[in-house]
């Protein structure tokens, strides 16, 4: 079989056993379980590059097999899912926010599939299950870094598109800085996509022209902005101060290995995955963490920030969750 559409395909571990129905105990509980991909951004993209890297690295560690497609377009979806499950994939994963009904109908022909899908919407019968991005801790801990940094008290953030998981991340920055900068004021602009630099340094460019002298940068892109014009950045679900050092100061990283593990021992369990997986992106399953440069920080911020962080990950505090869209 082959997959039509313009994308990439990579196989890694050892050939698949043939897989008895998903919800099953299957007589082999050490075989490795077939998860394709199925990423409608490049892979190079943030967010998807947090999930490929995950999913190799389970996949090295012999914990599964893994191949996927790039680049997919909408249009496409719906078919590349079907493949991948007449291929003998026994765990599909894809971000189903431009397809969410095509999705869910894919889900739908193929009960004996397990389905994780990112998605806005809730699960679904047994075998489609959901997760959310919830960097957002990390977030808050970085706003309350930025929030003693800033002389213009004027921060900006440039996201991909609206919807409740970006929205929850800019709100979290935004609650940070606020905890310790009562002056501050926000500036915010969405992209009408999910991967284009150069759309996402332009609008940058405009809030730094408004006078923002930090940026949250939820898209690649902003870093660029910011390291152009001489201003300090936060990146968003990788490690941007590699390639942006001196501009790049802290990074909300996003791991989204505690979900893998989560979803994948349900399949190997033959437990129903119709559920709701964002939990394991939270700090206390070590689903996302702040990186920063302690030298770029002042000292005086890194005691309370710290506090803070130690109350999130003992569950003493949650950052609130809020999906409303930022002004």
């Amino acid at each position: 079989m082959k997959l039509t559409t313009n994308r990439r395909q990579l196989l890694v571990g050892a050939a698949a056993t043939l897989a008895l129905p998903a919800y099953i105990r299957r007589a082999n509980a050490q075989s490795l379980t077939r998860v394709a991909g199925v990423h409608m951004s490049p892979v190079e993209n943030a967010w998807n590059s947090r999930i490929h890297l995950a999913f190799q690295e389970a996949a090295a560690a012999g914990k599964i097999e893994y191949e996927f497609s790039e680049g997919v377009a909408p249009t496409d979806y719906p078919r590349a899912m079907r493949e991948y499950a007449e291929a003998g994939a026994q765990l599909i994963w894809g971000e189903s926010y431009a397809t969410e009904r095509e999705a869910r109908e894919v889900a739908a022909d193929y009960s004996d599939t397990a389905f994780l899908m990112g998605s806005s919407g809730g699960p679904e019968g047994d075998n489609f299950g959901v997760f959310g991005t919830r960097n957002h801790e990390a977030a808050y801990l970085a706003g309350m870094l930025a929030g003693k940094m800033s002389t213009s008290n004027v921060f900006g953030s440039v996201g991909g598109y609206p919807i409740p998981e970006v929205n929850l991340l800019i709100n979290a920055f935004r609650a940070g800085v606020s905890e310790v900068n009562a002056e501050a004021t926000f500036l915010n602009g969405f992209l009408g996509a999910w991967f284009d630099p150069a759309r996402a340094k332009e609008a940058a460019i405009a809030q730094i022209d408004a006078g923002a002298d930090i940026l949250f940068g939820e898209r690649i892109g902003t870093a660029d902005a910011a390291q152009e014009r001489g201003i300090k950045a936060i990146g968003s679900l990788i490690d941007y101060t590699p390639r942006y050092p001196g501009t790049v100061f802290a990074n909300a990283l996003w791991n989204f290995g505690p979900t893998i593990d989560a979803i994948v021992a349900d399949v190997q369990a033959g437990n129903a995955v119709g559920r709701d997986y964002t939990e394991y992106s939270f700090m206390s399953y070590g689903g996302n963490e702040l990186i920063y440069v302690a030298d770029e920080v002042p000292a005086d911020a890194i005691p309370a920030m710290e506090a803070k962080q130690a109350q999130i990950q003992s569950g003493a505090w949650n950052v609130p969750i809020n999906n409303d869209e930022p002004a």
